[in-house]
């Protein structure tokens, strides 16, 4: 098994961090480009990976009252992870997400995952930032 972790401190409420996380319809303006997620009936999604060119029957599950998000797969039980929001002062959260590879093929190795985490965290926090100034606005 290999895992890996990132954290992103954001300039946001804790709340807000956590509802654009969780939209299962926005995930696609966050995650990894090469990850595409397709709701079925709560808590499953379908998730269609580029670099495979396959679809993964997986689950997707948000805890709002912990302000956490976990995934993992349904079947073959490949891979797992989560992300947790933490509310840092009155207007700062930390982000931190999890993955956990459990089959080494589904594994793109620690470079490309940590960039991939990087630029995803990037990704929800431009997303987060656009949401807050177009309420704020």
């Amino acid at each position: 098994m290999t895992e890996y972790e990132r954290t992103r401190t954001m300039p946001a409420l804790p709340e807000h961090v956590f509802d654009q996380a969780a939209n299962v319809d926005q995930l696609g303006t966050w995650l990894p480009g090469e990850l595409h997620v397709r709701a079925g009936e709560p808590p499953a999604v379908t998730v269609h990976e580029d670099r495979t060119d396959e679809d993964t029957a997986a689950l997707l599950r948000a805890h709002k009252d912990q302000m956490r998000l976990e995934w993992g797969t349904r079947e073959q039980g490949s891979y797992a992870g989560w992300l947790q929001v933490a509310g840092l002062d009155s207007a700062t959260s930390e982000v931190t997400v999890h993955l956990s590879f459990f089959d080494e093929s589904h594994d793109p190795g620690e470079s490309s995952v940590n960039r991939s985490l990087d630029h995803s965290l990037e990704r929800l926090e431009d997303q987060v930032r656009m949401r807050v100034d177009n309420a704020a606005g």
